[in-house]
């Protein structure tokens, strides 16, 4: 990101870059809070080498960002930390035409029926991963709904058919991520100063290593699907079909690019905030038995009427508010000048609507710290006010399938079993690679099979 011209910029933290990009590395959370109390809505941080960026939590600010004409942001390039793992050519790391063209391309598979039709598929990998479950022996939570979530990818978006392909993926995805996934890991991307190739026994060798057997991997199963008979059903069958308006197929590494954004986007996203709604609805007494009378009046066999279920959808919603997976949305980099709440903010100004300090507004959300999902039954929120997925033309094309995929694991694990939290304390969301998450420790106990 350049470098720019502080003069017309919101006041900020003094402090070095250094210090503040070790700051949103390791307490991310904190940091904002305390720069939201002390500076307001609008604050600018310096973050290293990611340059400066100016945090917005205003609705009205936001409204005003995600509503310029897209050819007056880019918003790809300020992704550019993600290219050692996504590749130049993931849709999130694109802007302009080429990133229009990778979303009409990406599109169709998410939506409507083609998307409901992975239904019986998650249902029946939640059920697989659930049952070796023992009554009354504690199960690491993250580690269950990442195993269904991973397994969900392999299926309906990889459509890996080969068993010996797809136990060498089951064992090498988690890896992969991992590698960046803690704070620690994190800092290979954050800081590219640790981008030093030592061999396999260094971080970043041993994540080129990865990245290498994953990409072969991920090349044969593309060869795989060239040469079946008949498309699949699964995302990858039809993203090999797809075309632009002149005609053109995606090529080979615009295919290996967008698998590996979905596995990022909708493998370990959804596991986490899976994660955090058993620990939400196991917390909270009430919310349990109000969500589980609701699943007991609905058709489980009937994954659109699950859909629908107001109280579930609630809880999904509230879930996503409280602790939102991305603390921000992508930043935007200014190519024209931006007025922006009385700032005129000059042109190459990188600007982040902050998707966890908007969600934390006494004035939108009262008591912000409590779940509650009653809140998403009284109002509607506007996409400027709510925006767990981002917004605008950089909103997650996985959303549909994420909350889709959300609610079809909630409503098996909920009406199959029954299940109690091995301790009561409190979880804090953890840096879990340009993500949070919930912590590794947290464990339930299931109590009873229904």
């Amino acid at each position: 990101m350049p470098t720019i011209v502080t003069q017309n910029l919101p006041a900020g933290p003094s402090s070095s870059g250094l210090w503040q990009i070790l700051q949103w590395i390791g307490r991310p959370l904190e940091f904002m809070e305390a720069c939201t109390q002390r500076y307001g809505d609008l604050f600018t941080l310096r973050l290293g080498q990611l340059g400066q960026i100016v945090f917005c939590s205003n609705p009205h600010g936001i409204e005003e960002i995600l509503t310029a004409e897209p050819n007056k942001m880019d918003a790809g390039r300020n992704n550019s930390i993600l290219l050692p793992l996504l590749g130049n050519a993931s849709v999130i790391l694109l802007d302009g035409e080429s990133h229009q063209r990778q979303r009409q391309l990406l599109m169709p598979p998410f939506h409507g029926e083609r998307m409901r039709a992975y239904g019986s598929s998650i249902t029946q990998i939640t059920e697989e991963i659930a049952s070796p479950w023992q009554i009354n022996h504690p199960f690491d939570v993250r580690e269950a709904m990442q195993a269904i979530s991973l397994n969900v990818i392999l299926k309906t978006v990889f459509g890996v058919s080969n068993s010996e392909r797809y136990q060498a993926l089951q064992e090498l995805l988690p890896n992969f991520l991992d590698l960046t996934g803690s704070p620690a890991g994190a800092s290979l991307l954050f800081l590219r100063g640790l981008q030093k190739d030592w061999g396999a026994w260094s971080p970043w060798g041993r994540f080129l290593q990865v990245r290498s057997q994953l990409d072969h991997l991920l090349y044969q199963q593309m060869d795989e699907h060239r040469h079946q008979s008949e498309m699949g059903e699964d995302i990858l069958s039809l993203m090999l079909a797809a075309t632009d308006e002149a005609g053109n197929p995606m090529t080979d590494i615009e295919l290996r690019d967008e698998l590996v954004t979905l596995l990022l986007a909708g493998h370990e996203t959804t596991a986490s905030a899976l994660t955090w709604a058993l620990y939400w609805i196991h917390s909270l007494p009430e919310v349990r038995e109000k969500l589980i009378a609701e699943l007991a009046t609905a058709d489980l066999n009937d994954a659109k009427g699950i859909q629908r279920l107001p109280y579930l959808n609630a809880v999904c919603s509230e879930t996503l508010r409280i602790y939102p997976i991305a603390p921000i949305t992508s930043p935007r980099t200014t190519r024209m000048s931006l007025s922006l709440m009385g700032y005129n903010l000059p042109v190459g100004t990188t600007v982040a609507p902050c998707i966890y300090l908007t969600h934390r507004r006494p004035e939108l959300y009262p008591n912000p710290q409590d779940f509650q999902p009653e809140r998403f039954l009284e109002r509607q929120f506007s996409p400027y006010e709510y925006l767990p997925f981002g917004g605008s033309n950089r909103r997650c094309l996985g959303m549909t399938f994420a909350l889709f995929e959300m609610k079809l694991v909630l409503s098996t694990l909920l009406t199959g079993y029954q299940f109690r939290l091995q301790q009561s304390r409190p979880l804090k969301p953890v840096r879990r690679g340009v993500t949070l998450a919930p912590p590794s420790h947290f464990k339930m106990i299931l109590t009873q099979r229904r």
